[in-house]
């Protein structure tokens, strides 16, 4: 049908046919995604590339320790090596530029670049400095994580998320950051899926440090925002000529049915992943529903807490990856409903485009001051496999296309959309997953750290050739 993202480029059946998918990124000439001015970069995490975790003065981070203990990571990964981004930094840059990619997002090791006291660690900043300075020597436009989830053990030590303090230690390290890296950052990043953090971290246990308590969850994302509401002033103040901003993760869940109970469900589950984290930043408060799912989690907030979570960002970061189908559970809240016969991909996400355009202009219906967005990770999980020094990411190329199309729509539905990030630039450690789920658009080797380009990322090379050609 006209308005299904799917059917603006080709569509694969869930089996993933080959053919002349392989050949061809282009979007159609009546695109957006022509436009000049459109980002298209790609996107990756400290921890998840650099590996030298015991290098230079850093300190240990929640992920180092969690990844440790027996049976929280499959296949007992940890990203002690990972991508060894670290020693490899110059020729990663020089493959991302090589690909012609016009914006990088990465993320900064908090453990990496101060000790416990807050003394800069001038080994790591320099690491930093040197990757940032030559980003911007090949003219590639830079966004900057200040949390990507490695949080030093010593805080955590402390009580982590849940201890307010730890709010305040974030702002010193954003003080310490935008004071280093003036005029090398486009734009920072306060944090990165604060849903991910306070839930996966505090809420079920899926991730570092591995709590499980409902209570936690709301009381880690409370400072989670308020970490982020503090460091916007800091960021503004040290690097005025950079954009100032937030990602969060985004989820679209659909009703199993036309039932009452299983619409409200699929609100429920859209308020626990959307305006949990979307409400506070731009309306000041959170959804009284998101209680009504977790009777007494509550969290302790303090007289200006919300006027300080919802200063205004220059944009919002927005990742997305899947849709749920799901169903009431009888009680207060919603239960999976895994649908059949849709494609999947090596996660067991379903492969859903449209979710992408309809939450991002539902998001301009509901809140009016919506700040620009970039979609900051949108990517996929695939088992590819290097034959003939090539790899032809059939999969991945299709996903891709669909989803920018998502984007295109909802960019000509009025939403401001300003660029896409690829999730991610190369294969890397998956979290909880380790290496063996690829989301790169360039395979590793985790044995000799080879980099291969696969299929997917000559493609947007040879399209970004092309618009670049026709400005």
């Amino acid at each position: 049908m006209a308005n299904d993202a799917s059917a603006v480029f080709d569509t694969l059946s869930p089996a993933v046919s080959r053919g002349s998918l392989a050949d061809s990124f282009t979007p159609p000439a009546d695109s957006t995604l022509w436009r000049k001015n459109f980002l298209l970069g790609a996107a990756t995490a400290s921890y998840q590339i650099e590996g030298a975790v015991n290098e230079d003065g850093r300190l240990p981070s929640i992920w180092d320790t969690f990844s440790a203990i027996p049976g929280k990571v499959l296949a007992g990964d940890t990203g002690a090596v990972a991508c060894d981004h670290y020693h490899r930094w110059e020729a990663d840059v020089e493959m991302l530029a090589s690909l012609g990619l016009e914006g990088y997002r990465l993320s900064i090791a908090w453990p990496r670049v101060m000790d416990a006291a807050g003394v800069p660690n001038r080994k790591g900043l320099d690491f930093y400095k040197r990757l940032l300075n030559r980003l911007k020597e090949k003219g590639i436009t830079t966004f900057v994580t200040l949390y990507h989830w490695d949080l030093p053990q010593h805080l955590e030590d402390r009580g982590g998320w849940l201890n307010r303090d730890t709010a305040y230690r974030f702002a010193d390290y954003a003080d310490l950051m935008s004071r280093e890296l003036a005029g090398t950052v486009d734009a920072w990043a306060t944090l990165n899926e604060p849903w991910c953090s306070a839930y996966l971290g505090y809420g079920n246990g899926h991730h570092a440090p591995g709590l499980a308590n409902d209570r936690f969850a709301t009381q880690a994302m409370h400072h989670l925002l308020l970490a982020h509401g503090l460091a916007v002033p800091v960021l503004r103040a040290n690097d005025p000529a950079s954009q100032k901003g937030i990602v969060a993760n985004i989820g679209r869940g659909t009703p199993n049915s036309d039932s009452a109970a299983d619409q409200r469900a699929a609100h429920l589950f859209e308020v626990q992943h959307n305006a949990w984290i979307l409400d506070p930043l731009l309306k000041g408060s959170y959804p009284q529903d998101l209680f009504e799912l977790w009777p007494g989690t509550e969290p302790l907030v303090l007289d200006g807490d919300m006027q300080t979570i919802s200063a205004p960002l220059d944009f919002l970061g927005i990742n997305y990856y899947f849709r749920t189908n799901v169903a009431s559970d009888g009680a207060h809240g919603f239960r999976d409903v895994p649908l059949e016969g849709v494609e999947r991909t090596q996660m067991g996400w379903e492969v859903y485009p449209d979710g992408l355009r309809d939450l991002l202009t539902g998001f301009k219906k509901t809140y009016h001051n919506l700040p620009p967005i970039y979609i900051t990770e949108n990517g996929m999980a695939s088992d590819d496999q290097v034959t003939d020094g090539h790899v032809e990411d059939t999969q991945r190329i299709s996903f891709l296309k669909r989803h920018l199309a998502a984007v295109d729509q909802a960019i000509k539905a009025g939403v401001d959309i300003r660029g896409y990030f690829l999730w991610s630039l190369m294969d890397n450690f998956e979290w909880a997953f380790g290496y063996e789920r690829r989301f790169g658009v360039v395979h590793v080797d985790y044995s000799t750290q080879k980099r291969t380009i696969k299929r997917s990322a000559e493609l947007v090379a040879k399209f970004l050739k092309e618009r670049k050609a026709r400005a």
